[in-house]
């Protein structure tokens, strides 16, 4: 489940526009965790946008709510914040805007604390001119860059990303499935797992997106921010599809 977070409230918009707040990240954050979350990711918006760093006082009290792997970006801009992060209780840092401005984040990152724990969070619109139709973008969606996202992609993963993280901008929020072409072409391009972002409507995206798009994982956010289904009802229809899937969990003592 990711949660996009805004001045210290969970956020949702459509396509990166018309953001609403939502909710606490916090309580959130614990709910989906007594149901269930395989991994939560913390995103914070517009910390990269205002030139500011990381809410850590809430990335630490989301971590005391929960016992899963917990991915957090935003704002990070050099090897200091990525431990402040990771010391606040996240088992990943996502790097996205300033992976693009300065690559060597990436592998300064890899090589400090190890490549699992480096997630290339990537924004991708569909372009023509690129020559892969997908050109990225930065800024939470405010900035267009020359970076094909093939290209991106794969360099990435060669400088120490070892997750990637895809967001489709054009199908971010509208709930009418993820960018199946998008994932996988990148999924099948690059040696990492990739997990799927923007879309999700139903559980039969997130089928879809394993079967189809090749997707090593798939995060979601509006069917669950607004209440349309439960994490457990998901599971439940990826284990009938034969996807393998954590049906038991262990809320804590």
């Amino acid at each position: 489940v990711c949660l996009d977070v805004r001045e210290g409230k969970t956020t949702k918009g459509i396509k990166f526009k018309g953001n609403v707040d939502i909710g606490d990240p916090v309580e959130m954050a614990r709910q989906y965790y007594e149901d269930g979350v395989d991994e939560l990711v913390f995103y914070d918006i517009t910390a990269s946008a205002e030139k500011r760093g990381i809410m850590i006082d809430v990335v630490e009290r989301v971590a005391q709510e929960i016992f899963v792997p917990f991915c957090v970006g935003g704002g990070l801009k050099n090897l200091q914040d990525m431990r402040a992060v990771l010391l606040a209780g996240a088992e990943k840092v996502s790097l996205n805007s300033q992976a693009v401005r300065n690559p060597d984040i990436i592998s300064q990152g890899a090589a400090q604390f190890g490549r699992q724990c480096i997630v290339l969070g990537m924004d991708a619109a569909a372009d023509n001119a690129m020559p892969s139709g997908y050109r990225v973008v930065v800024d939470g969606g405010r900035t267009p860059t020359e970076l094909d996202a093939l290209e991106w992609a794969k360099k990435a993963v060669e400088l120490g990303a070892g997750e990637i993280v895809l967001n489709s901008i054009d199908a971010d929020g509208t709930r009418d499935g993820y960018e199946l072409n998008l994932t996988s072409l990148i999924s099948q391009a690059v040696p990492v797992p990739v997990v799927a972002s923007g879309g999700a409507g139903t559980p039969e995206h997130l089928v879809e997106v394993f079967a189809k798009g090749k997707a090593d994982a798939a995060l979601i956010a509006s069917m669950v921010h607004y209440g349309d289904y439960r994490i457990q009802q998901i599971k439940a229809v990826l284990a009938d599809s034969g996807q393998p899937v954590r049906t038991r969990y262990r809320s804590a003592e």
